[in-house]
């Protein structure tokens, strides 16, 4: 939601309704992933998309009816459905939407804030319709149907949002299983790279792309200039201890130590070490490693602690260009960040 919010608010300026769907479950080939959105009007105005493509006209007009009647549906649409061909969707899956005559304030503030929080909503079962904003710290702020168990929905909550990923999921309760939409909204992921280098300038574009907010920091003023990255969100002139005190590493940081220079890697990689951070990457081949994870025993950190640490970073994609290997280091980010599957660079 997110990500279309611009338009949200541009659409609902006019001052017609505004509706939204959102994908609550998908199965099998089905293009865009449990939460993606679309919104429009009732007159058939568009911005977000969730199927790709195939799905995008019939969605609009779900929504307009939804507008009409003023209340939510679930809508499916897959190769099963005799109505599947009708909307082209020939891509061999299934995906159920959340049809909503207007967005919930609920799913507004949650978009519009800061994150770690998830709005869970009944879809289907005791007390459809109904929804609740759960936050990092376990408190549970709305109201649901009393036979559901608000301690089950809190977890299950808490643990999409650690996952970071939205999905529907069943809660029993004594009027039978209630099926509960988890949409989670993340607090934004932060890039932090140690250290301005020719791989550095090629990966903070990428990750800006993909949603981080990215920051270059660095103990030489020449490596660090709005020349070398001029996307860059915030660029921190200092040695590790000061820059990393200013950044404040915590569980949304994804920490790159690319400055290949051990008077600047080692003392990064104590204070990334020390800190939540979601992912920790070395640059540096497999001999650079060994020496350097030999000097953080000797500093007193665990095998289990050294572990942590991704190196040589990357995951191993065959390419050897900077923007090759920004590549690499993202892909790997972005397994840690999701749980998907890995394969350690070589070199």
């Amino acid at each position: 939601m997110r990500d279309i919010l611009l338009d949200y608010d541009r659409l609902a300026a006019s001052g017609r309704p505004v509706g939204r769907a959102v994908v609550t479950s998908v199965w099998g080939s089905a293009p865009r992933r449990e939460g993606s959105s679309m919104v429009a009007t009732a007159d058939g105005e568009m911005a977000g998309s969730v199927s790709g493509g195939c799905v995008e006209a019939a969605t609009v007009l779900e929504i307009g009816n939804a507008i009409a009647r003023g209340s939510p549906k679930l809508v499916s649409f897959g190769v099963s459905d005799a109505r599947a061909c009708e909307v082209g969707l020939a891509c061999g899956g299934t995906i159920t939407l959340l049809v909503e005559p207007a967005i919930r304030p609920q799913v507004l503030a949650a978009a519009r804030g800061a994150g770690s929080e998830v709005v869970a909503t009944v879809v289907d079962g005791a007390g459809a319709g109904a929804g609740v904003l759960v936050r990092e710290d376990g408190r549970v702020e709305g109201s649901l149907d009393a036979s559901l168990p608000v301690a089950a929905v809190r977890d299950a909550a808490l643990a999409a949002l650690a996952r970071e990923t939205s999905h529907t999921t069943t809660i029993e309760t004594p009027a039978g299983p209630a099926s509960v939409f988890l949409e989670v909204f993340p607090r934004q992921a932060r890039l932090v790279i140690f250290g301005g280098v020719h791989i550095a300038a090629a990966l903070v574009p990428l990750a800006r792309a993909l949603g981080y907010h990215t920051i270059v920091a660095d103990g030489r003023p020449a490596f660090l200039t709005r020349e070398r990255f001029p996307d860059a969100e915030e660029l921190v002139l200092g040695w590790p201890e000061a820059a990393f005190a200013r950044i404040g590493l915590d569980a949304s940081c994804f920490v790159c130590v690319l400055s290949h220079d051990p008077k600047f890697d080692q003392p990064a990689l104590e204070l990334a070490l020390r800190s939540p951070a979601r992912y920790i990457g070395a640059i540096g081949s497999r001999k650079t490693q060994a020496a350097r994870r030999e000097r953080l025993q000797a500093a007193g950190f665990t095998a289990d602690q050294i572990a942590r640490v991704h190196g040589p970073i990357g995951l191993d994609l065959g390419g050897r260009q900077p923007a090759e290997t920004a590549l690499a280091i993202l892909a790997e980010m972005t397994a840690v960040r999701y749980g998907g599957g890995a394969v350690r660079a070589g070199a």
